[in-house]
């Protein structure tokens, strides 16, 4: 999983911060530190669900488990539902 967690943060960082010199790791806070806002939730969560190959219930998932990539990478293992 720390290949996936890297094309996360690649992802975070070139599609959805674009800001030149901003670095995060897998520990960041994201969404409490206001690098990205709710509305950045949406494609976060889709491409969580392209990178581990399952569906996530939005009604199971709040802001606080997408606030870094280990969180979301957590959420994806506890409530992801395998894709077929």
């Amino acid at each position: 999983m720390p290949d996936l967690k890297v094309e996360m943060i690649e992802y975070i960082l070139n599609e959805v911060i674009r800001r030149p010199g901003t670095q995060i790791d897998e520990k960041t806070p994201l969404v409490s530190s206001g690098l990205i806002d709710s509305l950045a939730l949406v494609d976060l969560l889709q491409r969580l669900e392209d990178l581990t190959n399952t569906r996530l219930p939005a009604g199971k998932i709040q802001a606080k488990d997408m606030d870094t990539v280990d969180s979301m990478f957590s959420t994806a293992r506890r409530v992801g539902i395998p894709r077929k």
